[in-house]
């Protein structure tokens, strides 16, 4: 029997997270994971295989991470909140924004690891499936509308932001909400 692990996956996946949003896809190699985490590079090659799984599995969990309030605010019928969700999000998971909304997956894993390629396919089931419902229960909305005012406008409001490392100030929110009702009023 091999020795514990000193570093769990989340351990890994928030050192992967920080040299990432910091510094950009290109510098998260698992040199500098490991140098961040004060690891031995072994470490994580054996924990993951492949920088690639390594970054494909922090996309996947922040994808997840970010979508859980989002989906919440929809099943509650509140798309307003669903929408307030995102500069919201940002303000508290910084590092989690810039790498989700700064970047897109093939920059951080340029190739899908087949390990991971489920979780992608299923990735946005549970968002689509929120989405479907709210649609079924307020069937006068249209789905562009919703989409845009819930996730378009939201993403761009707080992007410039992130792209300047600071959180999306609060009139942010205003703006936000200024835009939802006006597209999703009856």
């Amino acid at each position: 029997m091999g020795r514990p692990a000193k570093f769990g996956q989340d351990q890994i996946l928030d050192a992967a997270l920080a040299v990432t949003a910091e510094d950009g896809p290109a510098a998260a190699t698992i040199a500098a994971i490991a140098g961040r985490l004060g690891a031995p590079s072994g470490s994580l090659y054996h924990r993951f295989g492949s920088r690639d799984l390594l970054l494909a599995t922090l996309w996947t969990r922040t994808v997840r991470r970010f979508q859980e309030g989002f989906i919440e605010a929809l099943n509650a019928d509140d798309p307003e909140s669903a929408a307030l969700h995102t500069p919201r999000w940002c303000r508290t998971h910084m590092n989690e924004a810039a790498v989700l909304l700064l970047y897109r997956r093939q920059d951080l894993a340029p190739t899908w690891p087949t390990d991971l390629t489920e979780a992608l396919a299923t990735l946005n089931t549970r968002l689509a499936q929120a989405l479907n419902a709210y649609i079924t229960r307020h069937p006068t909305t249209d789905r562009d509308d919703l989409l845009f005012a819930t996730i378009d406008v939201p993403y761009g409001a707080v992007r410039r932001h992130l792209q300047d490392r600071r959180p999306p100030p609060p009139q942010v929110d205003a703006l936000i909400s200024k835009t939802c009702r006006a597209i999703l009023s009856p």
